[in-house]
Formats: structure tokens, C-alpha cells, sequence
């Protein structure tokens, strides 16, 4: 019996104290955060293989309300194509697309593959006088040759925040870059990217775009990003007042169509590379569907980019915007 079969007598994660956390048991939901706060899973949660979910239980969501995904996108040094968690054949698990992802309390290890329905509880620990709750995503390796993995960890302070740091695996081919990305914007219909000294949105990037594809992607420097002091920002938001009300096309599938409070997105960086970048696409149409977002054209893939160091982290916030 496959997992995905397995997954819906699942033993859900609960809360300890302040987090909340897979209990330990076989069949154990894996997901991982703060109680009342942000939280991130990993299949057979429903949806696509290969993903990151960020749930976001204090937008008035349902439980299983997803608010964006956080794909894995390696590329090899001296070249310029990514490798795809989400896309990519799986070479563990037969006829499935997107890659395997695994957890553990440790990185030691993690390259071995697991399995994802006994997923590691994470460790509380404090870290410079704050308690944290960090668990490690293994994947499976990418058709690149790239072999990789994922720290996730939560601060008690920042309930609404995550801090994802990618590292190479021994045995790994050497990268040039490693990007994590918020791959589901749509959703949300983010229009609106908060740059330094100007607001960036899709139909000034590419005006008179349709069709159902992704444009190119928009490409922004560190010296376009704000600051919070020598952190680097940027933030995403709809553009619409009321956005549960628009009208959807007949064929818009049920999980397209907008639930609980506006939010805005945001990345930061704390040590940001020279090089580092915020690159986004959009697209006229919902992903895998020919069904027309309201409004135009949406923001998609909400990323940063730099040259790869091992263990670089990049904080991704959802905070409320009513």
C-alpha cells in the first residue's frame, strides 16, 4: 500500500506547548511550526510531491488551506538550468512526479532516503537565548546530479516566520545556486512587489501578456531590495480590496478560488550575498489549468537567488494585512 494510500488514517500532528510537531508514532502527519502559527509539511499532505507547504492557520484558514509551496531548485556549477523538485521523475517511487522528500532530527545521514510517513518529531533547542524548532528535509537526488538538503527552523519570536537554509550533500555535484522558491503567488493574485523606491507588478512587466504559460522572469538586484538594517526585503501583496468577491470562470477549480485574510509575503535575507537577486514570473492562467485569474496576469514564482553557500538562510513571512 502507497503512502499517499496510507496518508488519510494518518495520526495528525499536535501541539507541544508552543509547537506543534508530528507525535512520533508510524503514520504520523508530517508537519511541523508553531501552534497557532506558521507551519510547514511535506508529502503525502495533499498536493504535489516535491513541495514544501506553508499553512497558515491564522489567516482564517482551514487546516488544510495551503498559503504557498516552497519548491527546491538546484542548479550545477557552470550551468544555467535548474533541477525541479516538484517536476522531476522520481527514481524511488514509480510512475510518480516529484522528487521524494524525507525528514530528520540531524543532517547525518539524510541522503539516505526514508520513509516520509515516519517523520522525525525536530528538535527544540534554544539558540542565542531563543527557543527554536528546527527539522531537516531530505530529498531525493535530482536528475543534475545535485544532492541536497533543507534546514527548516521556527523561532518562538517569529510565529509568522520560517528560515529555510539549503545545503549540499557529500557526493553532491558542485552547485552554483540553490533556489528556494514560493512557487504558488497565484493564489493570493500577487500583484504588487515592494522594491527600495517602487512597487513592481505584472502588467508593467509585461504588458499584454496571456496565454498559459509562465512570462520570463523579472530580475532584481541587491541594491533595488529595502533594508532593515543590513537585512535585505521584499515583499509581494495583492492588489485588490476585496478579493473574495471577484468572479471566477465556470472552470476554475475549487482550490484556486481565495479564502480568509489578505497577507502580505515577504523574503529577507540577513547576510545577503552581492550577487543575490529577487526574480518572479506570473501567469494569465491558474497553474496546470486554462482557467483565467481574475484580474490579469499574477505573480507565480516569488524568489531569491544567489550564488550558492552552503547553508545560507532565507526567512519567509506571512503576515496579515486586515
Amino acid at each position: 500500500m502507497s503512502s499517499a494510500e496510507r496518508f488519510p488514517e494518518a495520526e495528525p500532528a499536535t501541539a507541544d506547548d508552543i509547537w506543534l510537531r508530528p507525535t512520533g508514532a508510524s503514520d504520523a502527519e508530517p508537519r511541523w511550526g508553531h501552534a497557532d502559527g506558521m507551519q510547514i509539511g511535506i508529502h503525502p499532505i495533499p498536493g504535489p510531491r516535491g513541495l514544501l507547504r506553508v499553512f497558515t492557520p491564522y489567516l482564517d484558514h482551514p487546516r488544510e488551506r495551503l498559503v504557498n509551496f516552497i519548491a527546491v531548485e538546484p542548479i550545477p556549477r557552470g550551468e544555467d538550468r535548474r533541477g525541479y523538485s516538484e517536476l522531476e521523475p522520481s527514481s524511488l517511487d514509480t510512475g510518480e512526479n516529484g522528487k521524494r522528500f524525507w525528514s530528520g532530527d540531524e543532517p547525518d545521514g539524510l541522503a539516505a532516503p526514508r520513509d516520509p510517513l515516519v517523520p522525525s518529531r525536530g528538535v527544540v533547542e534554544t539558540i542565542d537565548g531563543v527557543e527554536t524548532l528546527t527539522v531537516w528535509i531530505g530529498a531525493e537526488r535530482f536528475d543534475n546530479g545535485a544532492d541536497v538538503r533543507v534546514r527548516v527552523r521556527f523561532r518562538a519570536d517569529r510565529p509568522r516566520e520560517v528560515e529555510v537554509a539549503g545545503f549540499e550533500n557529500e557526493g553532491s555535484v558542485p552547485l552554483q545556486r540553490l533556489v528556494l522558491t514560493a512557487t504558488m503567488g497565484n493564489w493570493a493574485r500577487l500583484r504588487r512587489l515592494e522594491l527600495a523606491d517602487r512597487t513592481v507588478t505584472p502588467a508593467e512587466l509585461w504588458p499584454g501578456f496571456e496565454g498559459t504559460g509562465f512570462t520570463e522572469h523579472g530580475r532584481f538586484g541587491l541594491a533595488e531590495l529595502r533594508r532593515e538594517g543590513r537585512t535585505a526585503v521584499a515583499s509581494a501583496i495583492g492588489d485588490e480590496e476585496d478579493p473574495w468577491s471577484v468572479a471566477y470562470a465556470d472552470d476554475t477549480a475549487e482550490h484556486w478560488r481565495f479564502v480568509g485574510l489578505r497577507s502580505r509575503q515577504t523574503w529577507r535575507v540577513d547576510d545577503p550575498h552581492p550577487e543575490l537577486e529577487v526574480l518572479v514570473n506570473a501567469r494569465w492562467s491558474y497553474w496546470a489549468s486554462a482557467s483565467e485569474i481574475p484580474g490579469g496576469p499574477a505573480f507565480e514564482n516569488f524568489e531569491i537567488s544567489e550564488p550558492f553557500r552552503q547553508g545560507a538562510g532565507f526567512r519567509f513571512a506571512v503576515e496579515p494585512l486586515d
